[in-house]
């Protein structure tokens, strides 16, 4: 057992402690500062799980990236990839779908694609979430190249 960010052994309590409250083996040290980070930004519990799922798999992702005009939960900048993790996707209402399709607009003017996934995609399929996202990427690095 050891921190996922800075590869150092975690005892029993840290272990337990980082499992229980976001799902990912962290130290102190960096449980703190996952929980600033999701008490300031409202991260879903979900996005730190996918990236550090994305980080194991050799991604290069970065957690609540600023676009311009909003917060992003996961961007993927090599790829021009932007993730956002739905924890309400039980019942859409159209001013929520507006809001994405508008959002969506933004990042396709600044180059970027967004995938929306539901959150109980990643907290019952998380490597399969990653193998997928996995190939999304090489898709986009397919047409970047091409441009």
């Amino acid at each position: 057992m050891t921190c996922l960010e800075c590869k150092k052994e975690l005892g029993y309590t840290n272990h337990k402690n980082a499992m229980d409250a976001i799902g990912v083996e962290l130290c102190e040290v960096h449980q703190v500062r996952i929980a600033k980070l999701i008490d300031t930004n409202a991260t879903p519990r979900e996005a730190i799980q996918l990236y550090y799922g994305l980080k194991e798999a050799g991604v290069n992702a970065m957690l609540e990236w600023w676009d311009g005009n909003k917060s992003i939960d996961i961007a993927i900048s090599r790829v021009k990839l932007n993730i956002e993790i739905d924890t309400e996707y039980h019942m859409m209402t159209h001013e929520q779908a507006m809001n994405d399709l508008e959002e969506a607009m933004h990042s396709f003017k600044n180059g970027f694609t967004t995938i929306r996934i539901p959150h109980v995609l990643i907290k019952y399929y998380l490597k399969e979430t990653v193998v997928n996202i996995l190939g999304i990427m090489e898709g986009l690095r397919v047409h970047l190249k091409a441009i």
